[in-house]
C-alpha cells in the first residue's frame, strides 16, 4: 500500500467515517450468488456503517468494483477456476489485469483499494484431481507478474485461496507440529510458495470449523468454538479449539517447506445459521463472537501469535447456491439476504452488546404471499407441484430435515414452497396457480421460528449477470463434500488420540 493511501484511509478512520469499531483485520467475504442482490451502494453503506474495512469479492464484478471506488474498503478481487488455464497465458494474464485491475485507479484515493488478486478458489481440492493442479501456479506468476509490469505490484498482491485439505499430519503422528503439505501436490505447492514468497504475498487458507462437526459425526464439539475447551497438548503446547490447531498445522507446514515467517490470512471462516442441526442461530453466534474475541486478542495461534487478517463467510444468505454440499450452503450469511441482522454480534470484541447495523433503505415487494388452498388435498399432485417450485428457483432447504422450518405440517410446508416460489418471480399473476392448488393472501402465514419471506424488489437489487461469475466458492463446497479434508481428519484423530490418553 502506497504511504499516500495508508495516509488517507487512516484519516478516515479517525474522522469517523466508520462510524462503528470492528476488530482490526477482520474483514467479510460478499457472495452475490442470490436471486434478489442489494444494490451495491446500499451494500457498500451497509459495510461502512458496521465499521467492516475489508471486503472479499468471488470474481471482478465491474458493476460492484465502480460502486467501491472512493469508499475507503480493502478489497480482494478474483479470477474464477475456470479462469486458470487462460490466464497460463501471458498475454492472456496481462488482458485480465488491465480489464479488471488497472481502470479502478488502486493508488489513488478515489479509486478501488485493491488489495488481493485471488487467483481462483480451492484449486487443490482433492474432489477435483489433477484438473486444476497444473494450470495454477503459472496463472498466478502470470497475474503477479502482470501487476508488477503495470506498476501496482507493489501495493496489489496475487495469491491463492486454498482449502486446509491441502496440508495435514502424518497418520502416526497426527499433531499440528508435524504438519507438511499433502505429498501429491507437494511439488505444485513449492511453485506457489516460491511465487509468494518473492512478492511478499500471503498464504491464503479457508477454515471451516462448522464442516469438521457436519462431516464428522464424533468430532468433539467444544472444540469447534473457544470457551476453553479441555486442552489437547502437543508437546508443551495446549490447545482448546480447533482453529489455531488447523492454523499451526499449516504453520508447520511452511516451515518445514523453509516460509517460517511468510503471512497468513484466513480467507473464509464461518457458521451456518439452517439447514442442519448443528446449524442454527445459537451456534453461529456462539462462534462468531468467540471467533471475534479470539481475534480482538491478537493472542494469534501457539506457533504463529499476533494479528490475524480474516474474512468472514459470509456477508449475507445466498438463495442460488448449489446444496450438494449439504442444505446449510445457502444460509452463511451473519445477515439475511435483505441485510437485516441474523443476531447481536460486537464486531469489536470487546464484549460489548451490540446488535449489527441493518441495510438502509430497503425496498420490497408488497405483503402478499402464496399459499395452499384450504380445501386442497395432501396427495401426489400436491407433491408434484412441490417438487416443480422446488425445482425451479424456489429455496425449500428451511423445511428439510434438520433445518428450521421442518416443524410445519403437511400444507404448511407446501404454503411455504409456494410463497418461495412466488417471491423468486417477483410475486408474478401466474406463479401462484400451481394447477388451481395456491391462492394469494395478505395474511402472513409466518410462524414462530419459521419467516415466509417476501423478496427485495428488483428495481433496488443489482442484475444476475454475474451470478455464475460468483459460484468458485459454491464450487468448491460442492467438492469438498466428497471428501474429509485432510486437517479436519488430523484434528479429529488428535482429538480422539489425546481422548484415548485421558482414559
Amino acid at each position: 500500500m502506497s504511504r499516500g493511501w495508508q495516509t488517507f484511509s487512516a484519516l478516515l478512520l479517525f474522522i469517523g467515517i466508520f462510524n462503528n469499531a470492528c476488530v482490526e483485520g477482520l474483514g467479510v467475504n460478499w457472495g452475490t450468488v442470490s436471486s434478489h442482490k442489494l444494490a451495491p451502494e446500499t451494500v457498500i453503506q451497509l459495510l461502512k456503517d458496521n465499521g467492516i474495512q475489508k471486503v472479499k469479492l468471488f470474481d471482478a464484478d465491474p458493476t460492484i468494483l465502480k460502486a467501491l471506488a472512493g469508499s475507503g474498503l480493502e478489497v480482494m478481487i478474483a479470477a474464477t477456476n475456470l479462469e486458470l488455464a487462460d490466464l497460463g497465458d501471458p498475454t492472456k494474464a496481462k488482458d485480465w489485469v488491465h480489464k479488471n485491475v488497472i481502470p479502478y485507479n488502486v493508488n489513488s484515493k478515489d479509486g478501488v483499494n485493491i488489495t488481493i488478486v485471488a487467483v481462483g478458489n480451492e484449486p487443490f481440492l482433492q474432489a477435483y484431481g489433477d484438473k486444476f493442479t497444473g494450470v495454477t501456479a503459472p496463472a498466478l506468476k502470470n497475474i503477479q507478474d502482470a501487476l508488477n509490469e503495470a506498476g501496482v505490484g507493489k501495493t496489489t498482491k496475487a495469491s491463492i485461496p486454498f482449502n486446509g485439505d491441502v496440508y495435514m499430519s502424518p497418520f502416526y503422528n497426527p499433531v499440528p507440529s508435524a504438519g507438511i503439505f499433502r505429498p501429491d501436490i507437494a511439488d505444485k505447492i513449492r511453485e506457489i510458495l516460491k511465487i509468494l514468497n518473492a512478492n511478499n504475498a500471503p498464504f491464503i487458507v479457508n477454515i471451516y470449523p462448522f464442516l469438521s462437526l457436519y462431516f464428522a459425526k464424533n468430532f468433539p464439539l467444544e472444540y469447534a468454538f473457544f470457551d476453553g475447551a479441555t486442552p489437547l497438548v502437543d508437546g508443551k503446547i495446549q490447545y482448546t479449539n480447533v482453529l489455531d490447531a488447523n492454523m499451526d498445522t499449516l504453520v508447520s507446514a511452511l516451515k518445514v517447506e523453509g516460509y517460517s515467517d511468510m503471512p497468513i490470512i484466513v480467507g473464509e471462516i464461518g457458521w451456518p445459521t439452517d439447514g442442519d442441526t448443528n446449524a442454527n442461530v445459537t451456534l453461529a453466534q456462539r462462534f462468531l463472537q468467540g471467533l471475534i474475541k479470539h481475534l480482538a486478542s491478537n493472542k494469534g495461534s501457539p506457533l504463529r501469535p499476533g494479528y490475524l487478517e480474516t474474512y468472514l463467510f459470509g456477508l449475507f444468505d445466498e438463495d442460488k447456491k448449489s446444496t450438494l454440499p449439504g442444505n446449510f450452503e445457502r444460509s452463511w450469511g451473519i445477515f439475511k439476504y435483505d441485510g437485516q441482522p441474523k443476531f447481536p454480534l460486537d464486531l469489536s470484541g470487546k464484549g460489548e452488546n451490540k446488535t449489527l447495523v441493518a441495510a438502509k433503505d430497503v425496498q420490497y415487494l408488497p405483503k402478499k404471499w402464496c399459499v395452499l388452498k384450504g380445501d386442497a388435498p395432501t396427495d401426489a399432485n400436491l407433491a408434484d407441484n412441490m417438487n416443480y417450485a422446488c425445482n425451479n428457483g424456489g429455496d425449500c432447504t428451511p423445511i428439510q430435515d434438520g433445518s428450521s422450518c421442518n416443524f410445519l405440517d403437511a400444507k404448511q410446508k407446501a404454503s411455504y414452497v409456494f410463497n418461495s416460489y412466488f417471491q423468486i418471480q417477483n410475486q408474478s399473476n401466474t406463479s401462484c396457480d400451481f394447477k388451481g392448488l395456491a391462492t394469494v393472501t395478505t395474511q402472513d402465514p409466518s410462524v414462530p421460528n419459521c419467516n415466509f419471506t417476501i423478496q427485495i424488489a428488483p428495481s433496488t437489487s443489482t442484475s444476475p449477470a454475474h451470478v455464475a461469475h460468483s459460484s468458485s466458492h459454491e464450487q468448491g463446497k460442492s467438492a469438498a463434500s466428497t471428501s474429509l479434508p485432510g486437517t479436519l481428519a488430523t484434528i479429529l484423530a488428535f482429538a480422539t488420540m489425546l481422548a484415548q490418553l485421558r482414559l
